[in-house]
C-alpha cells in the first residue's frame, strides 16, 4: 500500500464495517458487503478511480440495506480523509461525465473540507433487482459528510435505473481520482488561496 492510504473500521450495533483504500492503486477491488448491486457500483469506483478498495461489511441485511449502505459510504469517507491527509499537492478539484447507451451521467467533487451533496438524479423504477436505488443518495451523504467534500452528481439522460446508476458510480471514480491525483506544479502546496482546507 502507499503512503496515501487508509484502514477505517466502524462498528455499530447495526452495521460492522472495515474499509481498506489505496488512493495510488491499481483499481482492484475486494467486496463483501451481501449486497451484489452496491459490490458491482463500488467495484466501478475502484476500477475507475484507479484506487484499491477492500471493503467488508455485515449490516442488519433482514430489516433492510439502508443501514449499510449509509454505513459503507460513511466508513469510505472516514477512510478517504485520512487517506488525503493535508491535501498537500492534490488537484483538489474533479469531474467526469460518463455515458452507457442511453445514460449520461455528470461529477464533480471539490476536497473543500466542507460536507455538501447537491443529487440530481431521478431513476425511472425503484429497484434494479433487490437494490432500492433511493439508498445511492444515502451511500454519497454518507460519503461526503465524513470524507469533507462537496459533490454535485447530476445525472443529464437516461430512461434505464441501472444504467444511470453505473454512470453516477463511474464518474464519481473518476472524478475522484482527478481530484485526489497529485499535480507536480503545486510542490507540496495546499490548493486553497487561504493555505488550508
Amino acid at each position: 500500500m502507499s503512503t496515501r492510504s487508509a484502514s477505517v473500521e466502524r462498528n455499530t450495533r447495526e452495521t460492522q464495517i472495515a474499509v481498506r483504500l489505496d488512493l495510488d492503486g491499481q483499481g482492484v477491488s475486494k467486496l463483501d458487503t451481501g449486497l451484489p448491486f452496491l459490490e458491482h457500483m463500488l467495484d466501478q469506483v475502484a476500477r475507475h478511480g484507479r484506487l484499491d478498495l477492500d471493503i467488508n461489511a455485515k449490516g442488519d441485511l433482514e430489516i433492510d440495506a439502508h443501514h449499510t449502505v449509509e454505513d459503507v459510504g460513511i466508513t469510505l469517507g472516514q477512510a478517504f480523509a485520512k487517506a488525503i491527509g493535508d491535501k498537500q499537492g492534490i488537484r483538489r478539484y474533479g469531474h467526469a461525465y460518463v455515458p452507457l447507451d442511453e445514460a449520461l451521467s455528470r461529477v464533480v467533487v471539490d476536497f473543500s473540507g466542507r460536507p455538501g451533496l447537491e443529487f440530481r438524479v431521478t431513476f425511472p423504477r425503484a429497484r434494479v433487482g433487490d437494490f432500492d436505488v433511493d439508498l445511492t443518495h444515502e451511500f454519497f451523504q454518507g460519503f461526503v459528510n465524513h470524507a469533507g467534500v462537496t459533490l454535485h452528481i447530476d445525472n443529464l439522460a437516461g430512461d434505464n435505473s441501472h444504467h444511470i446508476a453505473e454512470t453516477v458510480f463511474k464518474a464519481f471514480g473518476r472524478a475522484l481520482r482527478m481530484a485526489a491525483s497529485l499535480d507536480a506544479r503545486m510542490q507540496g502546496e495546499i490548493p486553497s488561496t487561504k493555505g488550508s482546507l
